[in-house]
Protein backbone atom coordinates (compact mmCIF):
# COMPACT_ATOMS: atom_id res chain seq x y z
CA UNK A 1 0.00 0.00 0.00
CA UNK A 2 1.36 2.38 0.83
CA UNK A 3 4.46 1.82 1.99
CA UNK A 4 7.22 0.68 -1.19
CA UNK A 5 6.87 -3.25 -1.90
CA UNK A 6 10.60 -3.11 -2.81
CA UNK A 7 11.39 -6.16 -3.54
CA UNK A 8 8.49 -7.21 -5.84
CA UNK A 9 8.42 -5.15 -8.36
CA UNK A 10 11.18 -6.92 -10.17
CA UNK A 11 14.11 -6.57 -7.84
CA UNK A 12 14.69 -10.43 -7.47
CA UNK A 13 14.14 -12.04 -11.01
CA UNK A 14 17.59 -13.76 -11.31
CA UNK A 15 18.14 -15.66 -14.42
CA UNK A 16 18.66 -18.99 -12.16
CA UNK A 17 14.71 -20.18 -12.39
CA UNK A 18 12.43 -20.93 -10.11
CA UNK A 19 12.70 -23.71 -7.51
CA UNK A 20 9.71 -25.08 -6.87
CA UNK A 21 8.67 -26.79 -3.44
CA UNK A 22 8.04 -30.30 -3.26
CA UNK A 23 4.88 -31.78 -5.24
CA UNK A 24 4.07 -33.15 -1.73
CA UNK A 25 3.75 -29.78 -0.20
CA UNK A 26 1.75 -28.84 -3.40
CA UNK A 27 -0.82 -31.25 -2.91
CA UNK A 28 -1.39 -30.72 1.04
CA UNK A 29 -2.23 -27.20 0.71
CA UNK A 30 -4.80 -24.69 -1.86
CA UNK A 31 -3.09 -23.11 -4.71
CA UNK A 32 -2.67 -20.08 -4.81
CA UNK A 33 -5.10 -19.75 -7.75
CA UNK A 34 -7.90 -21.38 -5.43
CA UNK A 35 -7.04 -18.52 -2.72
CA UNK A 36 -7.15 -16.01 -5.11
CA UNK A 37 -10.53 -16.61 -6.43
CA UNK A 38 -11.99 -17.17 -3.09
CA UNK A 39 -10.03 -13.57 -1.78
CA UNK A 40 -11.33 -11.44 -4.93
CA UNK A 41 -15.01 -13.31 -5.57
CA UNK A 42 -17.64 -10.80 -7.00
CA UNK A 43 -19.68 -9.18 -3.45
CA UNK A 44 -22.56 -12.28 -2.05
CA UNK A 45 -24.80 -9.95 -0.67
CA UNK A 46 -26.16 -12.93 1.08
CA UNK A 47 -23.75 -13.33 3.14
CA UNK A 48 -24.48 -10.25 5.15
CA UNK A 49 -21.71 -7.46 7.33
CA UNK A 50 -19.42 -10.93 7.13
CA UNK A 51 -19.62 -10.32 3.32
CA UNK A 52 -18.90 -6.33 3.79
CA UNK A 53 -15.79 -7.05 5.58
CA UNK A 54 -14.53 -8.88 2.92
CA UNK A 55 -14.78 -6.32 0.51
CA UNK A 56 -13.04 -3.50 2.53
CA UNK A 57 -9.96 -6.05 3.19
CA UNK A 58 -9.60 -5.97 -0.56
CA UNK A 59 -8.40 -2.33 0.20
CA UNK A 60 -4.68 -0.97 -0.52
CA UNK A 61 -2.47 -1.52 3.18
CA UNK A 62 0.79 -1.26 4.38
CA UNK A 63 2.86 -4.10 3.17
CA UNK A 64 -0.42 -6.23 2.67
CA UNK A 65 -0.14 -6.50 6.69
CA UNK A 66 -3.78 -5.86 6.81
CA UNK A 67 -3.90 -3.98 10.30
CA UNK A 68 -7.45 -4.41 11.22
CA UNK A 69 -10.10 -5.86 13.12
CA UNK A 70 -13.57 -5.80 13.03
CA UNK A 71 -16.96 -6.74 15.21
CA UNK A 72 -20.18 -6.59 13.53
CA UNK A 73 -23.97 -6.81 14.88
CA UNK A 74 -27.41 -6.05 13.22
CA UNK A 75 -26.52 -2.74 11.48
CA UNK A 76 -23.06 -1.58 12.25
CA UNK A 77 -19.50 -2.51 11.62
CA UNK A 78 -16.80 -1.59 13.76
CA UNK A 79 -12.93 -1.31 12.93
CA UNK A 80 -9.96 -1.10 15.43
CA UNK A 81 -6.25 -1.25 14.75
CA UNK A 82 -4.37 -4.64 15.10
CA UNK A 83 -1.65 -3.05 16.51
CA UNK A 84 0.48 -6.18 16.44
CA UNK A 85 0.77 -5.73 12.40
CA UNK A 86 2.10 -2.36 12.43
CA UNK A 87 5.58 -1.77 10.82
CA UNK A 88 7.45 0.93 13.43
CA UNK A 89 10.45 1.24 11.02
CA UNK A 90 8.96 2.43 7.71
CA UNK A 91 5.54 3.93 10.23
CA UNK A 92 7.10 4.72 13.55
CA UNK A 93 3.54 7.02 14.48
CA UNK A 94 1.29 4.80 12.49
CA UNK A 95 0.50 7.29 9.84
CA UNK A 96 -0.27 4.10 7.16
CA UNK A 97 -1.59 2.15 9.37
CA UNK A 98 -4.73 4.52 9.98
CA UNK A 99 -4.29 5.58 5.76
CA UNK A 100 -4.90 1.52 5.47
CA UNK A 101 -8.51 1.65 8.08
CA UNK A 102 -9.17 4.70 5.09
CA UNK A 103 -8.71 3.03 2.18
CA UNK A 104 -10.66 -0.12 4.22
CA UNK A 105 -13.91 1.79 5.19
CA UNK A 106 -13.99 3.88 1.56
CA UNK A 107 -14.04 -0.19 0.34
CA UNK A 108 -16.56 -0.98 3.11
CA UNK A 109 -18.82 2.74 2.09
CA UNK A 110 -19.24 1.14 -1.71
CA UNK A 111 -19.85 -2.32 -0.98
CA UNK A 112 -22.83 -1.43 1.92
CA UNK A 113 -24.21 0.43 -1.04
CA UNK A 114 -24.23 -1.96 -3.45
CA UNK A 115 -25.91 -4.36 -0.70
CA UNK A 116 -28.56 -1.54 -0.56
CA UNK A 117 -27.27 0.13 2.91
CA UNK A 118 -26.37 3.71 3.29
CA UNK A 119 -23.36 3.76 5.47
CA UNK A 120 -22.67 6.65 8.18
CA UNK A 121 -18.73 6.38 9.43
CA UNK A 122 -17.19 7.95 12.59
CA UNK A 123 -14.03 7.80 14.24
CA UNK A 124 -13.12 8.24 17.73
CA UNK A 125 -9.89 8.11 18.71
CA UNK A 126 -8.84 4.67 17.07
CA UNK A 127 -12.35 3.34 16.56
CA UNK A 128 -14.20 3.55 13.45
CA UNK A 129 -17.61 2.98 13.51
CA UNK A 130 -19.90 2.61 10.25
CA UNK A 131 -23.75 2.49 10.85
CA UNK A 132 -25.89 1.02 8.15
CA UNK A 133 -28.83 2.06 6.82
CA UNK A 134 -31.76 0.78 4.41
CA UNK A 135 -31.44 1.63 1.17
CA UNK A 136 -31.95 1.77 -2.26
CA UNK A 137 -29.16 -0.73 -3.54
CA UNK A 138 -26.67 1.25 -5.96
CA UNK A 139 -24.10 -0.03 -7.47
CA UNK A 140 -21.35 2.55 -8.29
CA UNK A 141 -18.28 2.18 -10.92
CA UNK A 142 -16.06 2.87 -7.94
CA UNK A 143 -18.00 -0.51 -6.41
CA UNK A 144 -17.27 -2.24 -9.74
CA UNK A 145 -13.73 -1.68 -9.40
CA UNK A 146 -13.01 -3.01 -6.10
CA UNK A 147 -12.16 -6.78 -7.59
CA UNK A 148 -9.80 -4.84 -10.34
CA UNK A 149 -8.05 -2.97 -8.41
CA UNK A 150 -4.19 -3.36 -7.18
CA UNK A 151 -1.11 -1.87 -6.53
CA UNK A 152 0.62 -2.36 -10.09
CA UNK A 153 4.54 -2.02 -9.36
CA UNK A 154 5.52 -2.27 -13.00
CA UNK A 155 6.52 -0.24 -16.07
CA UNK A 156 4.10 1.82 -17.66
CA UNK A 157 3.27 2.88 -21.55
CA UNK A 158 4.07 6.48 -20.63
CA UNK A 159 0.95 7.84 -22.78
CA UNK A 160 -0.83 10.92 -21.06
CA UNK A 161 -4.04 10.88 -19.68
CA UNK A 162 -6.50 12.81 -20.87
CA UNK A 163 -8.06 15.46 -19.37
CA UNK A 164 -11.68 14.32 -18.86
CA UNK A 165 -9.79 11.23 -17.24
CA UNK A 166 -7.32 13.94 -14.93
CA UNK A 167 -10.71 15.62 -13.76
CA UNK A 168 -12.16 12.52 -12.70
CA UNK A 169 -9.18 11.57 -10.75
CA UNK A 170 -8.77 14.81 -9.05
CA UNK A 171 -12.21 14.79 -7.80
CA UNK A 172 -11.77 11.09 -6.44
CA UNK A 173 -8.81 12.40 -4.64
CA UNK A 174 -10.48 15.65 -2.84
CA UNK A 175 -12.21 15.14 0.59
CA UNK A 176 -12.98 16.82 3.52
CA UNK A 177 -9.30 18.19 4.56
CA UNK A 178 -7.38 16.25 1.90
CA UNK A 179 -6.03 18.04 -1.17
CA UNK A 180 -4.67 15.59 -4.47
CA UNK A 181 -2.32 17.58 -6.64
CA UNK A 182 -1.89 15.84 -9.95
CA UNK A 183 1.91 16.12 -11.34
CA UNK A 184 1.99 15.45 -15.40
CA UNK A 185 4.85 18.23 -16.11
CA UNK A 186 7.47 15.75 -16.99
CA UNK A 187 9.72 18.30 -14.84
CA UNK A 188 8.18 18.41 -11.86
CA UNK A 189 7.86 14.72 -12.21
CA UNK A 190 11.51 14.42 -12.31
CA UNK A 191 12.27 16.44 -9.30
CA UNK A 192 9.69 14.48 -7.38
CA UNK A 193 11.32 11.23 -8.56
CA UNK A 194 14.89 12.56 -7.30
CA UNK A 195 13.10 12.76 -3.88
CA UNK A 196 12.15 9.05 -4.17
CA UNK A 197 15.61 7.80 -4.81
CA UNK A 198 16.61 9.81 -2.05
CA UNK A 199 14.25 8.45 0.13
CA UNK A 200 14.98 4.90 -1.11
CA UNK A 201 18.58 5.42 -0.93
CA UNK A 202 17.83 6.54 3.11
CA UNK A 203 15.69 3.48 3.51
CA UNK A 204 17.95 0.22 1.84
CA UNK A 205 20.87 2.14 3.99
CA UNK A 206 18.77 1.29 7.61
CA UNK A 207 19.02 -2.66 8.81
CA UNK A 208 16.11 -1.71 10.70
CA UNK A 209 13.95 -1.22 7.54
CA UNK A 210 15.26 -3.82 5.41
CA UNK A 211 14.50 -6.40 8.09
CA UNK A 212 11.04 -5.07 8.60
CA UNK A 213 10.43 -6.00 4.71
CA UNK A 214 11.96 -8.68 4.68
CA UNK A 215 9.51 -10.17 7.32
CA UNK A 216 6.46 -9.02 5.13
CA UNK A 217 7.92 -10.82 2.62
CA UNK A 218 6.64 -13.83 0.97
CA UNK A 219 8.93 -15.38 -1.22
CA UNK A 220 6.84 -18.23 -2.89
CA UNK A 221 3.22 -19.35 -3.66
CA UNK A 222 3.29 -21.85 -0.16
CA UNK A 223 3.85 -19.30 2.27
CA UNK A 224 1.80 -16.92 1.14
CA UNK A 225 -1.36 -19.12 1.30
CA UNK A 226 -0.13 -20.34 4.60
CA UNK A 227 -0.55 -16.51 5.93
CA UNK A 228 -2.53 -14.90 3.40
CA UNK A 229 -0.78 -11.58 3.72
CA UNK A 230 2.44 -9.98 3.38
CA UNK A 231 4.16 -9.11 -0.20
CA UNK A 232 3.56 -12.23 -2.57
CA UNK A 233 6.16 -12.65 -4.98
CA UNK A 234 3.30 -13.81 -7.40
CA UNK A 235 1.85 -10.54 -6.99
CA UNK A 236 4.64 -8.34 -9.38
CA UNK A 237 5.70 -11.68 -11.70
CA UNK A 238 8.51 -12.82 -9.97
CA UNK A 239 10.25 -15.97 -10.14
CA UNK A 240 9.30 -17.78 -6.82
CA UNK A 241 12.05 -19.12 -4.28
CA UNK A 242 12.47 -21.60 -1.31
CA UNK A 243 12.77 -18.94 1.49
CA UNK A 244 15.93 -19.83 3.35
CA UNK A 245 17.62 -19.57 -0.25
CA UNK A 246 15.67 -16.33 -1.04
CA UNK A 247 16.67 -14.80 2.20
CA UNK A 248 20.85 -16.21 2.07
CA UNK A 249 20.79 -13.97 -1.62
CA UNK A 250 18.47 -10.99 -1.11
CA UNK A 251 21.72 -9.29 -0.28
CA UNK A 252 23.51 -10.10 -3.19
CA UNK A 253 20.73 -9.38 -5.73
CA UNK A 254 18.78 -6.46 -4.13
CA UNK A 255 21.02 -3.04 -4.56
CA UNK A 256 20.90 0.41 -3.77
CA UNK A 257 22.04 1.36 -7.43
CA UNK A 258 19.61 -1.31 -9.37
CA UNK A 259 16.52 -0.29 -6.92
CA UNK A 260 17.35 3.64 -7.92
CA UNK A 261 17.62 2.48 -11.53
CA UNK A 262 14.17 0.60 -11.38
CA UNK A 263 12.18 3.47 -9.44
CA UNK A 264 13.40 6.10 -11.64
CA UNK A 265 12.00 4.00 -15.11
CA UNK A 266 9.00 3.45 -13.29
CA UNK A 267 8.54 6.63 -12.41
CA UNK A 268 9.14 7.91 -16.16
CA UNK A 269 6.67 4.91 -17.76
CA UNK A 270 4.15 6.83 -15.64
CA UNK A 271 1.87 8.77 -17.15
CA UNK A 272 1.87 11.40 -14.10
CA UNK A 273 1.68 11.44 -9.97
CA UNK A 274 -0.34 12.48 -7.15
CA UNK A 275 0.46 13.11 -4.04
CA UNK A 276 -2.48 13.47 -1.31
CA UNK A 277 -1.68 16.07 1.20
CA UNK A 278 -4.13 16.73 4.97
CA UNK A 279 -4.45 20.01 6.14
CA UNK A 280 -3.95 18.75 9.50
CA UNK A 281 -1.73 15.32 10.96
CA UNK A 282 -3.83 13.22 13.54
CA UNK A 283 -5.68 10.18 13.33
CA UNK A 284 -8.84 11.25 11.46
CA UNK A 285 -7.01 13.07 8.94
CA UNK A 286 -4.83 10.05 8.01
CA UNK A 287 -8.10 7.97 7.52
CA UNK A 288 -9.51 10.42 5.12
CA UNK A 289 -6.62 10.62 3.56
CA UNK A 290 -6.31 6.64 3.01
CA UNK A 291 -10.38 6.94 1.83
CA UNK A 292 -9.24 9.84 -0.70
CA UNK A 293 -6.04 7.07 -1.76
CA UNK A 294 -8.71 4.60 -2.30
CA UNK A 295 -10.77 6.42 -4.04
CA UNK A 296 -8.47 7.38 -6.69
CA UNK A 297 -7.10 4.22 -7.14
CA UNK A 298 -10.83 2.88 -7.81
CA UNK A 299 -11.47 5.85 -10.19
CA UNK A 300 -8.35 5.01 -11.59
CA UNK A 301 -9.27 1.64 -12.21
CA UNK A 302 -12.33 2.18 -13.37
CA UNK A 303 -10.71 4.20 -16.23
CA UNK A 304 -8.49 1.11 -17.45
CA UNK A 305 -5.16 2.81 -15.66
CA UNK A 306 -2.93 1.30 -12.91
CA UNK A 307 -1.32 2.82 -10.20
CA UNK A 308 1.30 2.44 -7.56
CA UNK A 309 2.92 4.19 -4.13
CA UNK A 310 6.56 5.98 -4.11
CA UNK A 311 6.23 6.78 -0.86
CA UNK A 312 10.08 7.03 -0.12
CA UNK A 313 9.88 11.07 0.06
CA UNK A 314 6.42 10.90 2.86
CA UNK A 315 8.52 8.31 4.82
CA UNK A 316 11.98 9.55 5.68
CA UNK A 317 11.59 12.82 7.82
CA UNK A 318 13.64 15.89 6.30
CA UNK A 319 12.73 14.71 3.00
CA UNK A 320 8.92 15.04 3.46
CA UNK A 321 9.61 18.76 4.50
CA UNK A 322 11.66 19.20 1.52
CA UNK A 323 9.21 17.98 -0.55
CA UNK A 324 6.21 19.65 1.15
CA UNK A 325 8.61 22.59 0.29
CA UNK A 326 8.91 21.66 -3.33
CA UNK A 327 5.41 21.33 -3.42
CA UNK A 328 4.60 24.79 -1.79
CA UNK A 329 1.75 23.62 0.36
CA UNK A 330 2.83 25.89 3.32
CA UNK A 331 2.96 24.56 6.42
CA UNK A 332 1.51 20.89 5.44
CA UNK A 333 2.82 17.96 4.69
CA UNK A 334 2.57 15.46 1.71
CA UNK A 335 0.87 12.17 3.19
CA UNK A 336 0.95 9.85 -0.19
CA UNK A 337 2.62 9.90 -3.40
CA UNK A 338 1.22 7.71 -6.05
CA UNK A 339 1.73 7.45 -10.06
CA UNK A 340 -0.36 6.61 -12.10
CA UNK A 341 -0.75 5.33 -16.42
CA UNK A 342 -1.57 2.77 -18.41
CA UNK A 343 0.11 -0.70 -17.36
CA UNK A 344 0.06 -4.56 -17.20
CA UNK A 345 -1.87 -6.63 -15.63
CA UNK A 346 -0.04 -8.68 -12.54
CA UNK A 347 -1.83 -11.23 -10.25
CA UNK A 348 -3.29 -10.21 -7.35
CA UNK A 349 -2.13 -10.21 -3.04
CA UNK A 350 -4.14 -12.15 -0.93
CA UNK A 351 -6.79 -11.32 1.82
CA UNK A 352 -6.98 -13.21 5.32
CA UNK A 353 -10.49 -14.67 5.72
CA UNK A 354 -12.91 -12.88 7.69
CA UNK A 355 -12.72 -15.18 11.02
CA UNK A 356 -9.47 -14.26 11.50
CA UNK A 357 -10.53 -10.77 11.60
CA UNK A 358 -13.26 -11.11 14.30
CA UNK A 359 -11.54 -9.33 17.55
Amino acid sequence: MISRRKLLSGSYGFAIGAIAPPAATLAAAPSYDDALRSTWAPLRVEGGLRELIRYATLAANSHNTQPWKFTADERRITMTPDYARRCPAVDPDDHHLFVSLGCAVENLVHAAAAAGMAARTAIDSDVITTELDPARASESDLFKAIPHRQSTRAIYDGKPVSSEALAALEKAGTAAGVTVLIITDKSKIGSVSDYVIEGNSTQMRDKAFMDELEHWIRFNSADAVATMDGLAARASGNPEWPAWLARRLLPLVLTERGENEKYRTQIQSSAGLAVLVADRSDRSHWVEVGRACQRFALQATALGLKQAFVNQPVEVPHLRRQLASFLGIGDRLPDLVMRFGAGPELPKSLRRPVERLMA
